[in-house]
């Protein structure tokens, strides 16, 4: 069918001529799309404010040769307004729609979009800290990916852990026998904190010290960018909020 209608959140916008913009989101169906709104930077545009990132709209388009074509966009879930106006909220939203970004494409699951619409929603609303939202989602859409990270037994040998040090370039935790000198250790209360964020146990999370927040984050961070092979670069700023 020429058209078709989907959920979407918008990842990024780029101008393209003098009126239009092209228009990256994440579909709850059909995955990854790039598309063209046409006039939305014109003050007249219709639908504009609901094509800008962090948004979720409900999209029909029109299928294109190479960029398809937005028709029409009904708003679902206005999070852009609650999220720009904090800056750790907005630094961890632009995290999480890169990373969505970099791992989705026409094949990517709804739950890929479920979980970045939920994270979006929770960063709106303020109902956790920001950089726990973000380090959950990284973990999970990671997981989603087929890349959870080993956090009980070691992730090179398979011995019955828990153990006591994190490799991110081995895909987890692992044993002492297995782990390269240097390698970081990591307390039982941060790898407590990070079940916590796989697992969405909120009370945990929302309980644990800044000390364990910042080591975990920064396991969360090594980890979700060394299997992502480049960068996020909007983590840099996200370090920042710490």
């Amino acid at each position: 069918m020429p058209t078709y209608r989907d959920e979407a959140v918008i990842l990024r916008t780029h101008k393209l001529g003098e009126a239009d913009r092209i228009v990256t989101m994440l579909s709850r169906r059909h995955g990854k799309i790039r598309a063209v709104a046409k006039g939305v930077r014109r003050t007249s545009s219709k639908f504009g404010s609901r094509l800008e990132p962090f948004m979720v709209a409900d999209v029909q388009l029109y299928q294109g040769r190479s960029l398809d074509i937005v028709q029409q966009a009904e708003s679902l879930g206005a999070y852009g307004a609650d999220i720009v106006v904090h800056y750790d909220r907005f630094t961890s939203a632009n995290a999480m729609v890169e990373t969505a970004d970099r791992m989705s494409d026409a094949e990517a699951t709804p739950e890929q979009y479920l979980l970045l619409v939920g994270g979006l929603r929770a960063l709106a609303r303020g109902e956790h800290a920001a950089r726990s939202i973000l380090d959950s989602y990284l973990l999970r859409v990671m997981a989603l990916s087929g890349w959870a990270p080993a956090l009980g037994d070691c992730a090179r040998c398979a011995r019955t852990g828990p153990h006591p040090m994190f490799v991110a370039q081995l895909g987890g935790t692992v044993c002492t026998d297995c782990a390269p000198a240097g390698s970081a250790r990591i307390k039982p209360a941060t790898l407590s904190l990070l079940h916590a964020l796989v697992a969405g146990d909120w009370q945990s999370v929302d309980g644990a010290s800044p000390t364990e927040h910042a080591a975990a984050s920064g396991l969360v961070s090594a980890y979700a960018q060394w299997h992502m092979e480049r960068g996020i670069r909007s983590l840099a700023h996200v370090e920042g909020t710490l």
